[in-house]
């Protein structure tokens, strides 16, 4: 088989979204709105979701340049009988919620939350104001009426063209 044929194959087997997901309150990240995206593989639900941040995050578990996430519930211990809600009404909260410095993505934040505690929640606090408020998540999507609430997948899928703009990002 020649490969672009092969290309346009996976590409069209691809489902891929993005959800605005709010910072936990009560943490350093309240206030913070971040679009997430997320790919589904081929073998959704079986295997997990690709998940990553576009607009910057400071955290020992997600890589400040990609945006990707250090979950082990998404990355190893995946089951068929999580979905999507699971995600982002649990998982991702956790993860903010309860960094695990010993484990990290981003070396600098994990350091500093072991090390100055109070450092680390200003800094998260400055990436928060800097990065993830309301107009700076704006900027990354073309989705600005949305209300403050976590978009439903639908939201980015009723688009005429629904691969097109999600690739350009």
């Amino acid at each position: 088989m020649s490969s672009p044929k092969r290309r346009i194959e996976t590409d069209v087997m691809k489902q891929e979204f993005y959800v605005r997901f709010k910072g936990p309150e009560e943490t350093p990240f309240a206030g913070g709105l971040w679009k997430i995206h997320v790919e589904l593989p081929d073998q959704y639900p079986y295997k997990s979701p690709s998940i990553g941040f576009v607009n910057r995050i400071f955290h020992p578990n997600i890589d400040e340049l990609s945006g990707s996430v250090c979950l082990d519930v998404i990355n190893q211990t995946w089951s068929p009988m999580y979905d999507m809600i699971n995600i982002f009404e649990v998982f991702l909260p956790q993860l903010l919620r309860y960094p695990n410095p010993s484990d990290p993505l981003n070396g600098e934040a994990a350091a500093m939350l072991m090390r100055e505690p109070k450092s680390y929640e200003a800094k998260v606090k400055e990436y928060v104001a800097k990065y993830a408020s309301k107009e700076a998540t704006d900027d990354t999507s073309d989705h600005s009426d949305d209300e403050d609430d976590m978009s439903s997948v639908e939201s980015y899928e009723d688009d005429d063209e629904p691969a097109g703009p999600l690739e350009e990002v």
